[in-house]
Parts: structure tokens; sequence; C-alpha cells
């Protein structure tokens, strides 16, 4: 008989970690429409071209969510420091009316101080 031999797992994600994650990916959906929205809305006029690169900002925040969100998923670790640069940058969204990315900024911070995820996630 032949013995096997089990390799130590990976230790667990944090269920603080896997809801940031999915807020992250969620949000950054929603960010990546407003900003579609927004910059769609914008070309229709002169002045909206004009003011074009204001219009993108959702849309690129939407974008690195979506990135940071799937490297997330992927068991990639990623910096707590850059999680907590987007859970602002998210907070910061209230500015486009966005109030969904106000209160997932919001979490995000709240479980990114939690114990376990900090121990989970290199600085």
């Amino acid at each position: 008989m032949s013995e096997q031999i089990e390799m130590p797992a990976s230790p667990a994600a944090p269920e603080k970690y896997q809801a940031i994650t999915i807020i992250m990916l969620v949000n950054g959906i929603i960010n990546v429409l407003i900003g579609l929205t927004f910059t769609w809305g914008a070309i229709s006029t002169i002045v909206g071209i004009l003011c074009l690169p204001i219009t993108v900002l959702p849309l690129v925040l939407g974008a690195f969510e979506v990135v940071y969100a799937a490297k997330m998923l992927s068991n990639k670790t990623v910096p707590a420091s850059r999680i907590k640069t987007l859970a602002i940058f998210e907070i910061v969204g209230i500015i486009y009316g966005n109030a969904i990315s106000l209160i997932a900024g919001i979490l995000n911070l709240v479980f990114l101080d939690d114990d376990t995820v900090k121990a989970y996630l290199p600085e």
C-alpha cells in the first residue's frame, strides 16, 4: 500500500476578508457602470467634453476595485494599505452621488480593522 502525504493547507481567509472581497467586486461593477453613464452623458455636450477627466474617475476606481477583488478571489495577497486606499476612495465616491460606494467604503474600513483580517493581510 502506498501512503498519501497530505500537504499543509494554506490558511483559510477570514470571513470578513471574504466580505471585503465581495463588497469590493460588487462596488467596482457599480462604479464602472456609473462611470460609463457619466462619461456617456458628458460626451453629449461641449461643456461635458471639457469635464471628461472628472467624469471618468468613478470608472477608473471601479476598474481598480474589480482588479483587486479578482486578485483577492484568486488567493493572491494584497497589502492592507492598498485595500484601505481603495476604501477611502469608495467613501469619496459620495461626491458623485454614489451612496452605495460610501457604505461599501465604510464597511471595508471597519472589516479591515478586525484583528483576524490584520493578521491575515500583509502590511
